[in-house]
């Protein structure tokens, strides 16, 4: 059934798409929740003449998400979480811990249009910002643990205990067979 949206509908489309979706989905969750009516002739009409009187208001607030798109390039994010000794993160970064970062360098961004994978572990990773229907912003964000600091200092002292024990201990070994 074809469809056109009054509203963006994630992993569906954006507001004024017409979109081809199975009929149980389209007559029993968009229609009802008015997230969409059916593309009538008629309907298509409407928004063919409604689109064409709005195309310059569309045109500015594309060129407004272009514009907070350059303000956000060359941004890269440092995010701190909680692991355990092997580098696991305690639940997992998402898109509230990134639209936190951005608020804190004073870009107010809605979580719900930053796309993110799973991340539960250390690392470096990329969050997409989809500004736009057309306009989109990659951020790089590294995720470091709350307690690195303690662990570089430590790591260092670990790592000479055990090679200096080691190597008597192997000295031993033959001697006493």
């Amino acid at each position: 059934m074809k469809i056109i949206l009054k509203e963006d509908v994630f992993n569906l489309g954006y507001k004024d798409d017409v979109v081809e979706v199975k009929n149980g989905y389209a007559r029993n969750y968009l229609i009802p929740q008015g997230k969409a009516i059916m593309a009538s002739p008629s309907a298509l009409k409407v928004l063919a003449e409604d689109l064409r009187q709005r195309a310059h208001k569309i045109a500015k607030i594309k060129g407004d998400a272009e514009a907070v798109a350059e303000t956000m390039k060359g941004i890269a994010l440092t995010i701190t979480a909680k692991t355990d000794n092997r580098g696991t993160i305690y639940g997992s970064v998402g898109s509230n811990q990134i639209a936190e970062e951005l608020a804190k360098l004073g870009h107010e961004v809605d979580r719900k249009i930053i796309k993110v994978d799973n991340v539960k572990e250390l690392g470096n990773y990329i969050a997409t910002v989809q500004l736009h229907k057309e306009v989109a912003v990659e951020i790089p964000f590294k995720v470091i643990s709350e307690n690195a600091p303690e662990q570089q200092e430590e790591a260092p002292v670990a790592d000479e205990a055990p090679v200096a024990e080691e190597a008597p201990v192997a000295d031993e070994a033959p001697v006493a067979e």
